[in-house]
C-alpha cells in the first residue's frame, strides 16, 4: 500500500511541475508501475477491473454514461443561466487543442493512470483488506486530494467559478475546497461504477466524458461567445 501511495506522489509531482505534457508520458508509467505491484501483491487482471470477462459489461456501461454526459452537457451550453460554466480560458485557442486534448491529452494524461490507480489497483488492495465500503471510502477521499494542485488556479481561469468563490486568495481557496469536496463525490460514483460492472471500462467511460466532453464542449461555446460578443 505505501508503495502504492508513493506512486501517486511521485506522479502527481511530475504533472505538476514537469514541463507541459509530462502527464503524457508519467501517466502511463505510473499505470504500468502500479500494475507490476498490484501482481506483486497477488492481484490478477480480474481484481483490478482489466480482465477480459468484464470488458462487454464495463463497455455498456461506459456508453450509458458518456451519453448521458453527452445530453447534459449540450442542454447546459445551450442554456443562458448555465452555459457562463463553459466560458474558460484556457479554451480560447480553438477547437484544434480541444479536440487534441479531449482524444488525447485527457484519455492518456489523466484517465488513463487514475483509472489505474484509484478504481483499479488501490481499490482492489483495499477491498481486499477492508471491504468495498471502506475501499471506496479511502479511494474517494485519496481521489480528492489527488485535485488539490490541478485546482489552484481554477478561480483564475474560469469566470463562473471567479463569480462564485472570489479571485483573491479566498476565493482560491474556496474553489480548491469544492474541488476537493467535488472530486471526493465524484470518486464515490465511480467506484461504485466499478463495483456494479467489475470494470474499469465504467468508471473510465464517465470519468473521460465529464472531462473530455467538458473541453470539447468549452471550446464550441467560447467560439461562439467570442464570435458574437462585440469587443
Amino acid at each position: 500500500m505505501s508503495a502504492t501511495v508513493a506512486v501517486l506522489v511521485a506522479v502527481a509531482a511530475a504533472g505538476r511541475f514537469g514541463p507541459p505534457g509530462t502527464m503524457l508520458l508519467a501517466g502511463p508509467l505510473g499505470a504500468a508501475v502500479l500494475l507490476a505491484l498490484a501482481r506483486a501483491a497477488g492481484l490478477d487482471a480480474g481484481d483490478v477491473g482489466i480482465g477480459r470477462r468484464s470488458w462487454r459489461r464495463g463497455a455498456a456501461y461506459a456508453l450509458v454514461c458518456v451519453s448521458a454526459v453527452a445530453a447534459v452537457y449540450a442542454v447546459a451550453a445551450l442554456l443562458p443561466a448555465t452555459r457562463p460554466a463553459f466560458l474558460d480560458t484556457r479554451y480560447r485557442n480553438g477547437l484544434g487543442p480541444a479536440v487534441t486534448g479531449a482524444l488525447v491529452v485527457v484519455p492518456l494524461g489523466t484517465v488513463l493512470f487514475e483509472e489505474i490507480a484509484f478504481r483499479g489497483v488501490l481499490w482492489a488492495l483495499l477491498c481486499r483488506r477492508t471491504g468495498a465500503a471502506r475501499a471506496t471510502l479511502v479511494s474517494s477521499g485519496l481521489f480528492g486530494l489527488w485535485h488539490v494542485l490541478p485546482s489552484l488556479r481554477l478561480n483564475r481561469v474560469n469566470p463562473a467559478v471567479a463569480q462564485i468563490a472570489g479571485s483573491g486568495r479566498i476565493g482560491q481557496l474556496l474553489a480548491v475546497a469544492g474541488a476537493v469536496v467535488f472530486t471526493t463525490a465524484a470518486g464515490a460514483v465511480l467506484c461504485e461504477l466499478r463495483r456494479r460492472s467489475g470494470s474499469l471500462l465504467a468508471p473510465a467511460g464517465l470519468h473521460w466524458a465529464v472531462n473530455g466532453l467538458a473541453i470539447l464542449t468549452a471550446a464550441g461555446v467560447v467560439s461562439w461567445w467570442e464570435g458574437t460578443v462585440p469587443r
